[in-house]
């Protein structure tokens, strides 16, 4: 479904994000976000990516499209300014009002600590896989949006870039699903989002949490996700 217009500033018909239910998607690159999106079909809001392209690069004065470390560098120095990170531009935005109204989504536990915070409506589903995971479905999306700079003699960085990330046999599996050149790629963007948006922090402040619903998405199927979404929203009566 199209998404719902968005502002940062009053409009006609339009009703502020903070007093609006609001169903959250949290988790990093790769964790299954924009294929539950769609197979959950609700109405939604500009996603992360939109968000971050409207209103947090033109601050830097940027011009698209741009590798994703830079993408990190950028939002790095956003969130150094406003701590809250993109839950921040969420939380400062007008919507129109409908429900279920979904945002795909936040990261890090500093954004989903803001969130919980200023957005007192909001509900948090919190998708999580391994890196192992992440990075294999990386591989298989061929997303232009996943470009990095490579540099010829970077071969060398590829496994100390994998540790502390991948074990060294799950580094054997993903380079013998891809190029050495493509694994390198990818693995950038899961080891500089595992810096920047530690995956456990999320788990660790909505586990248990009555606002929150947990997905591992290793375990469970894209139709056990959807009902479990579902499930989720019929006990708390939406």
């Amino acid at each position: 479904m199209a998404a719902v217009a968005f502002a940062l500033e009053p409009r006609p018909n339009l009703v502020p994000v903070k007093d609006h239910s609001l169903l959250i998607l949290v988790g990093l690159t790769g964790v299954g976000k924009s294929t539950l999106v769609e197979a959950l079909g609700f109405s939604r809001l500009p996603d992360r990516r939109e968000l971050v392209d409207l209103y947090v690069l033109p601050r830097y004065g940027v011009n698209l499209p741009i590798p994703r470390e830079e993408r990190f560098r950028l939002t790095r120095r956003f969130r150094e300014e406003f701590p809250g990170g993109v839950a921040e531009v969420l939380a400062r935005g007008f919507v129109e009002p409908r429900f279920p109204l979904l945002f795909d989504g936040l990261r890090g536990e500093a954004e989903v600590a803001y969130a919980l915070e200023h957005l007192p409506k909001a509900l948090f589903v919190v998708l999580h896989a391994r890196e192992a995971t992440r990075l294999k479905r990386l591989l298989s999306r061929q997303d232009a949006f996943d470009r990095v700079e490579l540099r010829p003699e970077e071969r060398a960085e590829l496994r100390a870039l994998a540790e502390g990330v991948l074990s060294p046999g799950e580094l054997e599996e993903a380079l013998a699903l891809a190029p050495w050149e493509e694994v390198l790629a990818k693995l950038k963007i899961v080891a500089e989002e595992k810096r920047n948006y530690n995956p456990l922090g999320p788990l660790r402040l909505l586990e248990d949490h009555p606002r929150a619903l947990i997905l591992d998405t290793e375990r469970l199927s894209l139709e056990e996700e959807v009902e479990a979404v579902r499930g989720f929203l019929r006990r708390l009566g939406l």
